[in-house]
């Protein structure tokens, strides 16, 4: 949640990036989003992945995700992403403004950060903060060849540990994103000894629910278990099973469409009381718009509409959801 008593002026900003590149703690900024959350409501806020409208400037693309229905945007701020890291100074406060201006609450972005020794990164993050955004997704890793399993957790829990601490500092929550695939996550279990040794109020995992069922099948009930803990933001989306392209692959889908069992799911958050911002993401063919295009081949409209059918498939399966 954005506590906008709370914002500081671009001189203030200019003032702390030079505090915090000089290697000086940085004061942490009072955002309320620490505070126990308590029983879940029965209505949930959706945020629409911004990738999924890099084909529109910031104002229509803020008119869109509130036409739809949406209550704020996950933001893309990385390379070819709707705002670039190398101008999060110039482009994400008027991103910001665009969001306000239709009623768009600014909780979360996408990164690429884990780094934050890289001064750009460090810069994404403290320009995140002064915009009061409350959550960001990391950059992914991968297990190098010719270091164990084992040293490369110990290598990543050392630098978790650090990335947490500048959170704190600006008071922010990074969330790593469980993704299939040969990379750190993929199978769930292996991210506690990572992000365990971090503090877990400002460091934890962006949950995808695909992702997770794509890895681990009928067991995936028993990965969420483990990992709630460290949940601090949710992904939504489908696939199934298909064979393309000469082998068996995941296929993304429409949201109910696929193997993810969502009232299970739904039902498991809310017994688990898992409050957090969620990013809806749309994988599957939009005319370009699933990759992020700039440029894409269907009407817009019509993407708008496949939109709008997967958040009402969220909030009508969250309704009925014990």
């Amino acid at each position: 949640m954005r506590n906008d008593n709370k914002s500081i002026s671009r001189r203030n900003f200019t003032k702390r990036s030079a505090i915090a590149m000089a290697g000086l703690p940085l004061v942490r900024l009072d955002h309320n989003f620490f505070e126990p959350t308590g029983k879940l409501d029965s209505n949930i806020e959706v945020n629409i992945f911004s990738k999924h409208l890099q084909f529109l400037d910031y104002n229509e693309m803020a008119a869109a995700a509130a036409e739809i229905g949406f209550d704020g945007l996950d933001l893309t701020v990385r390379p070819k992403g709707h705002v670039l890291p190398e101008r999060v100074s110039h482009d994400l406060p008027d991103a910001v403004v665009a969001m306000k201006k239709y009623g768009l609450k600014a909780k979360m972005i996408t990164t690429n950060i884990w780094d934050i020794n890289e001064a750009t990164q460090r810069k994404v993050l403290e320009a995140a903060s002064i915009e009061g955004f409350s959550h960001y997704r990391t950059g992914w890793l991968t297990y190098p060849d010719d270091i164990s399993i084992e040293g490369s957790q110990s290598i990543f829990a050392e630098q978790a540990v650090k990335l947490g601490e500048v959170n704190k500092n600006l008071g922010l929550i990074g969330c790593y994103q469980n993704h299939a695939g040969n990379h750190v996550g993929a199978p769930i279990w292996d991210l506690p000894a990572i992000l365990s040794k971090a503090d877990n109020n400002y460091l934890g995992c962006q949950y995808d629910i695909r992702h997770a069922v794509v890895e681990g099948g009928y067991s995936w009930e028993l990965d969420l278990r483990r990992i709630e803990p460290f949940i601090k933001s949710i992904v939504i989306k489908d696939f199934k099973w298909g064979y393309k392209e000469g082998k068996w692959q995941p296929i993304n889908t429409p949201l109910g469409e696929g193997m993810v069992d969502f009232n299970r799911y739904f039902s498991l958050l809310k017994k688990y009381k898992i409050n957090v911002p969620i990013s809806l993401h749309l994988e599957y063919a939009l005319g370009g718009a699933e990759h992020g295009s700039t440029e894409i081949t269907w009407d817009k409209k019509e993407v708008f509409a496949k939109m709008k059918k997967d958040l009402s498939f969220v909030r009508e399966t969250w309704q009925r959801a014990e």
